[in-house]
């Protein structure tokens, strides 16, 4: 049985194409700035999208010696960056992580893939060496990057990688706030990260899911999703600790839902939808009056923004006041098993400062998509009680649900 042992969220990195670390970030999403642009990474000339959410801003020496850039690939730079990030906005050094009960969880959909990449392009060139090879070998797997990661900063507790796809962000938060009620750890440090990948992006556009030019969530003339890439780590403590050290409290996690479709490996169900959303509530103990804001997965894709929205309106649709439903996506892209961990800082941030980020590039209603998507601007509203969408391929389903600390 699950303690009542309450989790709260201390801190908040992220590293992102419209900002690096919350503050930047926050002001991006309040101003609807949109983070896509021409990819530079790799040649997108045999491919017919040639845009996407790409950090540009980030640059690996604010953040490492230039030997571990070397053997560090970018999905393990992205995310200690973020951890190093959340762990200065919580006040909490290495030392400190070092002496507390700790742990870590990540979620990831691609990893570190270019590393394969880089290695195959050094094969084709004929360049490839030992040397090259053992350093694409150590960079690939996905445990590396928590390993990388605990090793920098000391936790010895639970070190765990969830490769649930575009849900493995709010997997990872989920599961570090049981790990907090179950008295495994007092803190966690957890959320997601992907880097850019030419797989994943060539993959998405075999499949035709890829907008020419930018992301439109819930609009009728939405032409698809936008890749994107990036991270975002949440600090999440015990109510208890966090007190005792006097940290500032972003917010609580009231609780989780999860489900599986088992209907598709890509088509989204909104039988499942429905029965991770109703999940979460109930985890949560939250009537549906209560709600006050829903972050939607919002790809952008026909299919998945008309299944969210049926799933938003069998659940809600009755409600005498709609409920606010908004898509970063619109601005990030999707950045896979960064999304819902980049997702949760805007919940959190929304929850603190009483304001939600729009849905941008939003021009004409949709029938299917009857909802409240907050188009364009960010709108003030009270924000007690947030709920995280997030819907991977393969039907795994996961929602967070987030509110203000009430000091009992």
């Amino acid at each position: 049985m699950v303690s009542k042992r309450r989790v709260v969220v201390t801190g908040l990195g992220v590293i992102s194409s419209i900002g690096i670390g919350k503050d930047e970030f926050w002001r991006g999403l309040l101003a609807g700035q949109s983070g896509i642009s021409q990819i530079s990474r790799f040649d997108t000339s045999n491919f017919d999208a040639k845009v996407g959410g790409e950090v540009k801003i980030f640059n690996p020496g604010d953040f490492f010696e230039a030997y571990e850039i070397e053997h560090l690939g970018r999905a393990a730079q992205f995310a200690i960056a973020a951890i190093e990030l959340a762990l200065k906005d919580a006040k909490l050094s290495s030392s400190a992580i070092a002496k507390q009960s700790s742990s870590l969880c990540l979620g990831t959909t691609m990893a570190d893939a270019q590393a394969i990449e880089s290695f195959d392009d050094l094969i084709i060139a004929g360049k490839c060496n030992g040397s090259a090879a053992r350093r694409s070998i150590l960079q690939y797997p996905s445990c590396m990057i928590t390993a990388q990661a605990a090793l920098r900063f000391h936790v010895k507790g639970r070190v765990v990688m969830l490769p649930t796809a575009c849900a493995a962000g709010n997997y990872a938060i989920a599961y570090g706030s049981d790990l907090i009620r179950l008295k495994k750890a007092d803190v966690v440090l957890a959320g997601g990260v992907d880097p850019f990948s030419r797989i994943a992006f060539t993959g998405f556009n075999r499949i035709f899911a890829v907008a020419p030019d930018r992301c439109q969530p819930f609009d009728r003339n939405r032409k698809g999703m936008i890749p994107g890439e990036g991270a975002a780590v949440l600090v999440l403590e015990s109510l208890e600790h966090a007190q005792q050290r006097d940290a500032l409290l972003y917010a609580e996690i009231r609780g989780y839902g999860t489900s599986c479709d088992a209907h598709h490996m890509t088509i989204p169900n909104v039988e499942g939808l429905v029965r991770v959303m109703r999940n979460a509530l109930e985890d949560s103990h939250v009537p549906l009056d209560e709600l006050d804001y829903i972050s939607a997965h919002g790809t952008g894709t026909q299919a998945n923004d008309r299944a969210e929205s049926s799933a938003i309106m069998e659940i809600f649709g009755k409600r005498s006041v709609p409920i606010p439903v908004s898509s970063i996506k619109s601005m990030l892209g999707h950045t896979m098993g960064a999304a819902s961990a980049l997702e949760a800082v805007g919940c959190v941030l929304a929850v603190q400062h009483d304001r939600i980020p729009p849905t941008i590039n939003f021009e004409t209603p949709d029938p299917d998509c009857p909802i409240d998507c907050v188009p364009n601007v960010p709108r003030n509203s009270r924000v007690n009680i947030a709920m995280n969408n997030s819907f991977a391929f393969g039907g795994n389903n996961a929602c967070v649900m987030f509110s203000k600390v009430e000091h009992s």
